[in-house]
């Protein structure tokens, strides 16, 4: 990769970074209907799907998946943003949730290989400047046989629906941070990772 390109992604994560410190203290209020009425089954059935002890989360947020940690996992759980930080860690000793916190980008994980059994990630790679780069990072740090679980926002195949999203995409990207138009499985068939698709 050229310079240029590795300095245009470091300024694109810094940007992240940024907008997601801004919208930290006002992130759960923005997306408290749907999380009640449609994320949280999601949730529950994406870590349903969770397996081994050790356990990655990418992109922790305030710490909505805390409620369904699998209760005898140890989980590693990251984010770029120090503000969504330090709202996940009061929110972990509120509900006594055991997990170890860090600030990584995704795109360069400071893990060893084969370091765990799942990764997992909610609604992150509408925001990861470079999705190919950060999903070869999952596969990386899962052990042979390990498993990569994603909830994930995606570009419609209605078409009205789909110019829609592409037309509010910009002002989505500014104010919350995510890409609602990716299509994600593209990023996923060139990262090389095992695809697992469910209802």
């Amino acid at each position: 990769m050229r310079d240029s390109e590795v300095g245009a992604e470091v300024k694109a994560a810094e940007t992240a970074r940024r907008r997601y410190n801004r919208i930290a203290s006002i992130y759960d209020l923005m997306e408290g209907v749907i999380e009640r009425s449609l994320y949280s089954k999601w949730r529950s059935l994406l870590w349903s799907r969770v397996e081994g002890r050790h356990i990655l989360e990418v992109g922790v947020g305030t710490g909505k998946n805390f409620p369904y940690y699998p209760g005898n996992a140890e989980v590693t759980a990251i984010d770029l943003s120090e503000k969504m930080l330090e709202r996940a860690e009061a929110r972990a000793r509120k509900e006594g949730v055991k997990v170890h916190l860090r600030q990584m980008d995704v795109q360069d994980l400071e893990f060893e290989d084969s370091s765990f059994d799942t990764a997992v990630a909610t609604f992150v790679f509408c925001s990861v400047p470079d999705p190919v780069a950060g999903l070869m990072e999952l596969e990386r740090v899962c052990k042979p046989g390990g498993k990569v679980v994603l909830l994930e926002h995606v570009l419609s195949n209605n078409p009205i629906l789909s110019w829609l999203m592409n037309l509010a995409n910009p002002l989505v990207v500014r104010i919350a941070g995510a890409n609602i138009n990716r299509k994600t499985v593209e990023p996923l068939a060139k990262s090389g990772v095992g695809l697992d698709f469910w209802p």
